[in-house]
């Protein structure tokens, strides 16, 4: 049977695998795809680098849209990144008639709706299970596995950079930013790590699956973003001692109002198992109404699990590009006219639970002052921890785990409690998910 034709535009590090991998599992793909999948056109700047990797087995151009245009490409890999000329690209690709396939998490969060639009309008595909946790096949369970359920919220430790650092700061007590220059001394962080570290990288992911599980459009723009960089180290020992762990969440929850949408540091009880996820693994939690709970994990990121997940996408698109489109599974799970736009919720009108700390003056009333304020906002306290301050200091710090309350009690309350002259600086404040 004639082989289906590949072009990769970039072949770094997960172009690299790709092409690997697909070549060293050739006959087992085949047998699984129904027909060879062959890599015939290879696209990058560093020409020497896509020698290298492809040992001469491919045609190679520094021109990419050379390769959209090439009427013998059956299907596009899109490995390039960012939202410019990828985006460029992929339109491209679509309106010749090809099939895509790409693992960019930031175009399809930013850019996904006209992507997906202008795909359906051309009777092709575009499948994206790599941009969303690497090897972890989380977009193929929410679009097809889960697809009897409602699915009521899930919750993602999807950047394995800051999974990283947390695990080390927790390990080791160490700061944040000696954790972040090691990082970046192992290869897990970039030498410009703010996409991942300031929650960007996650949020985008978060977007994706949002829109899948609950059958909405890609409102990246509506997300609440909060980053690792500002959390303290003796945030994390607290947290330990009152039983809790902190993991940077991208969490999506269905609510009668619509959907949350946020990433932020989050203390999870340590006897959850995605509590337990360290290094830099992944692992996502998705509830639905039949289900329960379900756990996806796995590597989050490289070469090869990475391309594990672009070449799944390779054999599903070789299974259906001659079907009918109409009968093909819909790029976000529900059938396009069926994808409603309902709203994200503001980060205000969020309903979770907090854990808050406080530097006092070490003085009678104090914590009796900051009671009645949690209780005049109607926060109630689930667990409280104050240190004896040390001998000869006059400041201690006190911390509290709340109740769930709407977010914007939480500012009131956090206002208010800062105002308090025996309060000193600012209090920090984290939120909390049971995940039950």
């Amino acid at each position: 049977m004639k082989p289906i034709n590949v072009g990769l535009l970039g072949i770094g590090t997960v172009g690299g695998g790709t092409f690997t991998v697909l070549k060293r599992n050739a006959e087992e793909i085949s047998r699984r795809a129904g027909r060879p999948i062959c890599i015939t056109t290879v696209a990058d700047k560093n020409l020497e680098l896509a020698r290298k990797v492809t040992g001469g087995e491919a045609k190679l151009t520094d021109d990419a849209f050379a390769v959209v245009a090439d009427p013998d490409i059956d299907i596009v890999v899109e490995l390039i990144g960012g939202y410019g000329v990828a985006r460029d690209l992929v339109l491209q690709a679509i309106e010749n008639g090809k099939h895509v396939v790409t693992a960019n998490k930031a175009l399809l969060a930013v850019h996904g709706n006209e992507i997906f639009a202008a795909a359906q309008k051309k009777g092709v595909m575009v499948a994206f299970e790599a941009a969303v946790a690497g090897g972890i096949p989380i977009i193929k369970a929410l679009r097809e596995g889960l697809t009897a359920n409602r699915i009521e919220w899930l919750a993602g430790i999807i950047n394995g950079t800051t999974n990283f650092i947390l695990s080390e700061m927790r390990d080791k007590g160490l700061p944040f930013a000696e954790v972040l220059k090691e990082a970046q001394a192992l290869g897990y962080a970039e030498a410009d790590p703010t996409f991942d570290i300031e929650g960007v990288d996650a949020a985008h992911k978060a977007t994706i699956m949002s829109a899948i599980a609950f059958g909405i459009p890609m409102q990246f723009d509506k997300a609440y973003v909060e980053g690792i960089s500002k959390l303290d180290a003796v945030d994390i020992a607290y947290a330990e001692q009152l039983g809790y762990r902190i993991k940077l969440l991208g969490i999506a929850r269905r609510r009668e109002q619509g959907v949350e949408l946020r990433v932020h540091p989050t203390l999870i009880p340590a006897k959850r198992l995605i509590a337990n996820v360290e290094g830099a693994m992944n692992a996502v939690l998705v509830q639905g109404d039949a289900v329960g709970a379900t756990l996806y994990y796995g590597k989050g990121a490289g070469a090869e699990p990475t391309a594990s997940a672009v070449i799944a996408d390779l054999v599903d698109v070789t299974r259906l590009h001659t079907s009918d489109p109409e009968h093909r599974v819909p790029h976000l799970a529900f059938q396009p006219d069926q994808v409603r736009d309902v709203p994200v919720l503001p980060i205000e009108d969020v309903v979770t639970s907090y854990y808050l700390r406080m530097r006092v003056d070490d003085k009678p009333g104090v914590l009796a002052d900051i009671t009645r304020i949690l209780a005049d906002s109607g926060i109630s306290i689930e667990a409280l921890l104050q240190r004896e301050a040390a001998e000869g200091e006059s400041q201690t710090d006190i911390i509290m785990l709340t109740h769930r309350t709407v977010e914007r009690n939480a500012n009131s309350a956090i206002g208010r409690i800062e105002a308090l002259p025996v309060v000193r600086g600012q209090v920090t404040r984290l939120r909390m998910e049971a995940l039950q």
